[in-house]
């Protein structure tokens, strides 16, 4: 057990593990867990850098899928570094050429990868779609919190679909209200 020191004397302290039951959510910023208000329809601007980031780890085909462009900020650097983007969100948010789509609602998709940060409230169901409508061959990729992966609910998907790769980035990146 660690101890305190004071005075050259040991003193030991009690560890309170009970806390309550939105502590741990509120430690990782789970928004259902928050007094802050949600943005609407969940839309929160990936940073740049985390694009970056997945191009020097992979290659996609040349044409991609921005299904939650938001304010085409991940849309933007797929275009700076070579591929025909499609960029579409259920809201326009003011980028260039937004296609207005429900992407829960499209049938298929093909020959494009999809890339993208899905609302956190529907990524369960962005990922299940993406997987149920793309083909063979098609690459999926999805910005996620670490704490997607911590759920009994989405045990059965990652059991239909089990990760190709999964990229950790070790600093932490943010997304912007």
């Amino acid at each position: 057990m660690a101890g305190a020191y004071s005075s050259g004397k040991t003193k030991r302290i009690a560890r309170d593990w009970t806390g309550n039951a939105n502590s741990v959510f509120v430690c990782n910023g789970a928004s259902n867990h928050t007094k802050e208000e949600r943005q609407e329809d969940d839309y929160y601007a990936t940073e740049p850098r985390a694009v970056k980031l997945l191009l020097s780890k992979e290659q996609f085909q040349n044409n991609i899928w921005e299904c939650a462009c938001g304010g085409g900020h991940m849309s933007d650097v797929l275009e700076k570094a070579g591929y025909a983007v499609f960029s579409s969100d259920i809201a326009d948010r003011g980028y260039k050429e937004t296609e207005i789509i429900d992407f829960l609602e499209f049938k298929e998709v093909n020959s494009m990868d999809i890339i993208t940060n899905p609302p956190y409230k529907y990524a369960k169901e962005f990922v299940k779609h993406a997987l149920d409508i793309s083909v063979a061959g098609t690459k999926i990729a999805m910005f996620l919190k670490l704490t997607f992966l911590e759920s009994k609910s989405r045990k059965e998907l990652f059991e239909k679909y089990p990760f190709k790769k999964l990229y950790v980035s070790s600093s932490r990146l943010q997304c912007a209200k």
